[in-house]
């Protein structure tokens, strides 16, 4: 069994070496599948994380009238007392504001001063308790601020996470549909290239044949030559993939994980790279074993 798999490796290099030029298209194709699909599965991830993280801390932004009067103040800090729903309160001032603002943005530092009467309004921030976000007391409590005059709007991080759910969903489903399709493709190119190697040397296979070699000496170097494709283009993937995420992560995800006050995004786990990996191994494999499998369904009514 070593033995053919040995040979079947060596033949599969020489192979892939002779046809290299249908080889780098093959498995070019299931770089690409794979490449997409891992984009997608990095961005379901990080999506379902942040929803995590923000579904076990939601909080709540009550902004404030200009002209919100010391009543409607005190009314806001007495229906925001810790109870069910809430755990504490912070409140932020126009200046306060300001200052966050020109701290997470540096670069429109020069803008808001430019605009002359701080338009930031003040707020209070308010620490929900974990697991209450979507219940009925805090629907409830922003039914209540909402009535009380000084209030100019209430923001509610049940309504992002919400959306940031939603779009996971709509983005794993589209993922998904596109992995699919474009696996199926990047097999059945694997599976092309692999019959156009087994067509120029149909005479040698069939002289292996007539002299009783056994199968796996015959089928396997087309099958492995199907796998190391599968291998060597979603390895491509995989490090295309974490190229690209180094270059975005520093320039833009960094910044914007600050900017929002979440932790920063991640890149996908070494155990589903693996399983990339493998993935685009068992493709690979799966065109070279169909090709090889209709070649020899074609050869054998030849033979009788």
């Amino acid at each position: 069994m070593i033995r053919a798999m040995q040979y079947s490796f060596d033949e599969a290099l020489h192979s892939l070496w002779r046809g290299r030029k249908s080889g780098i298209m093959s498995t070019g194709t299931i770089a690409l599948a794979l490449f997409v699909f891992a984009a997608f599965l990095l961005v379901t991830t990080n999506l379902e994380r942040l929803g995590a993280e923000w579904s076990t801390s939601a909080e709540m932004s009550v902004y404030l009238k200009d002209d919100v009067t010391a009543e409607e103040r005190a009314a806001i800090e007495r229906a925001l007392q810790p109870s069910g729903a809430v755990v504490g309160h912070e409140y932020v001032s126009k200046g306060d504001a300001a200052a966050r603002f020109k701290q997470i943005f540096g670069d429109l530092a020069a803008t808001l001063d430019n605009v002359g009467d701080n338009p930031l309004p003040a707020s209070y921030e308010v620490r929900l308790r974990t697991g209450s976000a979507g219940n009925v007391e805090v629907e409830s409590l922003i039914g209540t601020l909402t009535q009380i005059a000084g209030v100019a709007e209430v923001k509610y991080d049940r309504q992002w996470l919400d959306r940031i759910l939603s779009a996971a969903g709509i983005v794993r489903g589209v993922g998904w549909t596109l992995g699919i399709l474009m696996t199926l493709a990047a097999a059945l190119t694997v599976g092309s290239v692999v019959r156009l190697t087994l067509h120029s040397r149909r005479e040698e296979l069939a002289i292996m044949e007539l002299v009783g070699a056994p199968q796996a000496y015959v089928s396997g170097p087309f099958v492995m030559e199907g796998t190391l494709q599968g291998g060597v283009g979603a390895l491509t993937a995989v490090v295309a993939l974490g190229v690209a995420y180094l270059i975005l992560r520093n320039r833009y995800l960094a910044p914007l994980a600050s900017a929002v006050n979440v932790s920063p995004f991640v890149f996908l786990s070494p155990l589903t790279c693996v399983a990339l990996v493998t993935g685009g191994m068992a493709v690979g494999c799966l065109g070279g074993w169909f090709a090889a499998s209709q070649a020899d369904a074609e050869a054998t009514p030849r033979a009788r």
